[in-house]
């Protein structure tokens, strides 16, 4: 029943560290009030058993601990029970599709690029919180990071977890862009956007970029393209047996294959130098119309207050009577 509590007001659970102190409180002042009789000899005492009644003399005082502890757990008001609701937002379905080949590690962006890429993508998700976003990452080969959810947190930290070298190098845009398409192409959002950031060329894969690009256009799916990096050479780590080395090289972007995907699909290409160029395709897309999107959430209602109120009040109430019936009379 209690395997899965929240609290709504979590920290009144501190006040529980008063119980034990008043445990040692009452354990030190209860033999200071204890009573003292002198015998003149020890052996009036052999063959004398305590009686059950003093055996069980402190245990009014330990109902009264106990049920303080459960009133302090009633006011911190314990829940449960996760319910499910189908309810609507307005938003659009939004793929991130990221290139994370070993060229992303180019030091032009602070601290590289695969990073800025990264934390902007991280930004435009707290942004966009009535969207349903999903990633998928490519590099050589394609695969999804995340589906379409409104779990922005989730989304986030499998984001923050994604590196280079997780899949085979090269840079396949038309698999990256094909997988994105997948995952949008049973929307039934009226805005269905992609987002595709690559630092490089086209140079493996199983399918074309542009029909990919058409693919997407069949699906009435928007691809907003971006290039990512500085123009010129760019300083580069090479790992060598004396530890990693810099290099200035120049990795070109086919901005003319960006641009006609873009156009197919009737998005727009951007060429973004810094993290602030990445900015604009964010501010493009929140003029985008919005959509009605189902989706559940799952909200704990249920409040699970009530068990340790009533055995609060039955400990309560076997304390008066022990304390002024049977037990009255014990120190």
């Amino acid at each position: 029943m209690f395997s899965d509590i929240d609290f709504a007001y979590q920290p009144c659970l501190f006040l529980l560290a008063v119980v034990p102190l008043l445990a040692i409180w009452y354990f030190m002042t209860s033999r200071e009030r204890s009573s003292d009789i002198l015998f003149s000899h020890s052996a009036y005492l052999d063959g004398v058993r305590w009686s059950l009644r003093m055996r069980m003399r402190h245990l009014p005082s330990v109902l009264r601990l106990l049920a303080i502890g459960l009133l302090i757990v009633v006011l911190a008001r314990p829940q449960s029970t996760s319910s499910t609701r189908e309810v609507s937002i307005e938003g659009i379905d939004i793929m991130i599709a990221l290139d994370i080949s070993g060229s992303m590690l180019a030091e032009d962006f602070q601290p590289n690029r695969m990073e800025a890429a990264k934390e902007t993508a991280m930004d435009f998700i707290d942004l966009r919180g009535n969207d349903r976003i999903g990633v998928t990452i490519f590099s050589g080969e394609s695969f999804t990071l995340c589906p379409l959810t409104t779990d922005h947190a989730l989304l986030k930290e499998l984001t923050a977890g994604v590196s280079t070298g997780m899949v085979e190098d090269g840079t396949a845009i038309g698999d990256g862009l094909a997988t994105a398409i997948n995952r949008l192409r049973d929307s039934e959002a009226v805005s269905r956007v992609i987002i595709l950031l690559t630092d490089g060329i086209n140079n493996t894969g199983v399918i074309d970029p542009l029909t990919a690009a058409d693919m997407a256009a069949l699906f009435d799916i928007r691809v907003y393209t971006v290039g990512v990096g500085s123009s010129g050479a760019v300083p580069y780590p090479f790992q060598t047996p004396l530890g990693i080395r810099y290099q200035d090289v120049e990795i070109p972007v086919d901005e003319a294959l960006l641009k006609e995907i873009a156009t197919i699909t009737g998005g727009q290409y951007y060429w973004a130098d810094n993290q602030d160029a990445l900015g604009n395709v964010y501010a493009e897309i929140d003029k985008m119309e919005t959509s009605i999107i189902d989706h559940t959430e799952f909200v704990r209602v249920r409040d699970e207050y009530m068990p340790f109120l009533i055995l609060a009040m039955i400990f309560i109430a076997l304390e008066t009577v022990l304390r002024y019936t049977w037990l009255r009379t014990i120190p």
